[in-house]
């Protein structure tokens, strides 16, 4: 893994850009080998693994310390979302386990588990073009992938203006680093698991 040392930008959110290019190039091929927009079918299992990485995460949306620095982080949490978009699809909800949820997380740790999935919004822009052509909408099937409240611009520079403010010493900042390209792996795990 790269040293933050080693890394061109000053931000820690573009350092966390930097360091999960590899993974999340990794992750968009393998979204589109799985060809999840060829039918609302194959769409279920793109969801099913979106629930399963918003159902990981939760805890830390719900987290009174992380909610002092994102007041509106709860609100942010797509996992009820998910869980309709799977009943639309006729898809029932898949067995997650506890791992991450139960896994103890400093401050910059949680944070970069956060920016990963907060990240993944801005993607789902793009996403959610393609939903009319499967009978789909954010009021349908593709609920998680709905404009956030505010948008989706001014919510992603209201998260990386705190997650760039937050001091971190050379630890929590390695911490940090390790997470965010966990996150990635992790939903690759999950899509692989609901492609399977």
């Amino acid at each position: 893994m790269t040293a933050s040392s080693q890394l061109s930008h000053p931000l820690r959110s573009q350092r966390l850009n930097q360091i999960t290019h590899e993974p999340h190039s990794h992750l968009d091929n393998l979204v589109k080998s799985h060809d999840p927009f060829a039918s609302p079918e194959r769409f279920s299992h793109f969801v099913a693994a979106q629930y399963l990485f918003q159902r990981d995460l939760e805890k830390l949306y719900n987290d009174p310390e992380l909610i002092k620095l994102v007041p509106d982080l709860p609100q942010r949490c797509r996992v009820q979302q998910a869980v309709l978009d799977l009943a639309d699809l006729q898809r029932a909800l898949p067995e997650g386990d506890d791992s991450i949820r139960n896994k103890a997380m400093g401050i910059g740790e949680a944070l970069a588990w956060l920016f990963v999935s907060e990240g993944s919004k801005l993607g789902a822009a793009f996403l959610l073009k393609r939903m009319p052509a499967l009978g789909l909408s954010e009021t349908f099937g593709a609920r998680h992938l709905g404009e956030p409240e505010g948008g989706r611009a001014q919510g992603w520079k209201a998260f990386t203006a705190v997650l760039d403010s937050v001091e971190l010493d050379a630890e929590q900042e390695r911490l940090a680093e390790a997470a965010a390209i966990a996150a990635f792996e992790r939903f690759t795990v999950h899509l692989e698991r609901c492609f399977a």
